[in-house]
């Protein structure tokens, strides 16, 4: 038995986080190469990781691009991996929601695609309803941080007002 509380609370964390890494737990819940394409996609602060882990074990080839907060990057080989600002979008939010639109464009029931998203997805896909400028998107985004809403809230209206979120995608 371990004595030391923060010893023991220590390893705790680390089997968490252990469990949580995407080279461990991404690899199991990978499907069979389809007879079409494996097109990848994703958001979040664990995007990048996870597709590394999807390059890395994946049975078949894959495309396609992800999206994560400044600094949460990987090294990916197939699978664009798109820097962008959280929690208000910039323009290379903006450009991983196309880039991600225009991989699934043209789809067909022979192809497969893998979704990776993770905490902060949301804010990264920026692609606003037409019309509608991203600078704008960003003012509401800010206006809706200063308020003190509720992230359920947020996410409401980004929904409303994104091209791709809210099963656009």
């Amino acid at each position: 038995m371990i004595e030391d509380p923060a010893i023991f609370l220590r390893m705790l964390f680390e089997t968490a986080i252990g469990a949580a890494n995407p080279a461990h737990c991404v690899p199991p819940h990978l499907p069979p190469p389809p007879a079409g394409r494996t097109i990848v996609v994703g958001a979040g602060k664990a995007a990048a990781a996870m597709a590394q882990a999807v390059e890395d074990h994946y049975q078949g080839v894959v495309s396609g691009a992800v999206v994560v907060p400044y600094g949460h990057g990987a090294s990916c080989k197939k699978i664009r991996v798109i820097e962008a600002a959280h929690p208000v979008p910039d323009a290379a939010a903006e450009d991983a929601a196309r880039a991600m639109l225009g991989a699934v464009d043209n789809l067909s029931e022979e192809d497969l695609v893998i979704a990776l998203m993770s905490g902060g997805g949301s804010a990264l896909l920026a692609q606003p309803v037409p019309g509608l400028p991203l600078a704008d998107k960003q003012a509401v985004t800010r206006a809706l941080l200063a308020s003190g809403a509720a992230i359920a809230e947020i996410n409401a209206v980004r929904r409303a007002l994104s091209a791709i979120k809210g099963g656009r995608l």
